[in-house]
């Protein structure tokens, strides 16, 4: 099972006029401050928050009849939630949702509001896939729709790929490296891709929370490797990143398309956040700040070597984050 261009270019067909075209942020302070061309790509203003409508909608598009009269349901932290009940709304399905009880509860409250019906499980110790494929089959066969490991998920994603290389174009210039946020690795999977298809000597890097360094001791291990959820286990604000273990199909895609993980810590993912908002004037949540991150805390020129006089393209992948959470990081993350 793999991923083409062409599926991505599909994908994109499907998209136009049902999703947002993100806009390439870029502060000429921040350019002079890090000495690269840093462009932003604002998913934090796509529908409902976050890339994850993109797979989402790809995926419900392509149900047959039948299969979409049964309905939609999916298991998610809260970003793929809202994707997944924005697309069924949007396709004229029902959708069920399998969500974390600790979830934020602006992704409860938004995901809610598109219509779906939502099932609560414990992070720690149940089972979120094997609890959604029961809903599924309770319901006569629903469709199930993966966060990150189906290849119209993954394709969806890539979408973004393809307008980064247009808007780079337009910008007069070509992404030298592309930093993406990775839980289970399809919006990584994805915009490799179909990036690399086309600019083959673009660089891509995925920036992980170091409480779920999975992806990255995947990479160094040659095969997929989880995170250890025993009681007392490392935690990390970074709620939308915590795939516990790559997925089958992204893992075989990005061992052969990244070049490196940049694990990050909260207090690195809070001077993102805070950097997003002073620089960029844009509210990100920590999952979706951990790319710019990894660029401003200095870990992308450590990795790669000198950023100097390059264009790095960063995902600012979701803006779903509740008040008290998001002041908190700015607090935690301006400058002392």
């Amino acid at each position: 099972m793999t991923v083409t261009l062409d599926d991505i270019r599909a994908a994109a067909e499907r998209l136009e006029g049902n999703a947002l075209r993100t806009p390439l942020l870029e502060s000429p302070l921040l350019n002079a401050q890090l000495g690269c061309r840093l462009l932003v790509k604002a998913e934090c203003l796509q529908l409902t928050g976050s890339f994850k409508y993109r797979g989402a909608f790809n995926r419900i598009s392509q149900l047959d009849p039948e299969t979409w009269a049964k309905g939609v349901v999916a298991y998610s932290t809260g970003n793929h939630a809202q994707g997944v009940a924005a697309a069924a709304k949007h396709a004229g399905t029902e959708a069920v949702i399998v969500l974390p009880e600790d979830a934020p509860e602006v992704k409860k409250r938004n995901t809610r509001a598109w219509g779906a019906e939502l099932v609560f499980y414990n992070r720690d110790t149940d089972d979120r896939a094997a609890i959604a494929e029961e809903v599924a089959r309770k319901r006569g066969g629903a469709a199930l729709v993966p966060p990150y490991d189906h290849e119209h998920v993954i394709a969806g994603q890539g979408t973004i790929g393809l307008e980064i290389l247009e808007q780079t174009e337009a910008m007069g210039t070509r992404p030298d490296a592309v930093v993406i946020p990775v839980g289970g690795g399809g919006l990584t999977a994805g915009i490799s891709t179909a990036v690399r298809a086309l600019c083959p000597e673009t660089r891509f890097f995925m920036a992980e929370p170091a409480a779920y360094d999975d992806t990255a001791r995947s990479l160094a291990a040659g095969k997929r490797l989880g995170v250890d959820l025993s009681p007392g286990h490392p935690t990390t604000f970074c709620d939308a990143l915590t795939a516990p273990m790559p997925g089958e199909i992204t893992f075989s895609i990005n061992r052969t398309t990244v070049n490196g993980v940049l694990v990050q810590s909260d207090d690195d993912v809070c001077r993102g956040i805070y950097t997003a908002f002073n620089d960029l004037k844009i509210v990100l949540e920590p999952s979706g700040a951990i790319g710019l991150a990894a660029v401003v805390s200095g870990a992308l020129e450590k990795s790669c070597g000198a950023i100097k006089g390059r264009t790095i393209v960063v995902i600012a992948s979701g803006g779903n984050v509740d008040a008290a959470t998001f002041c908190d990081a700015l607090k935690k993350g301006a400058p002392r």
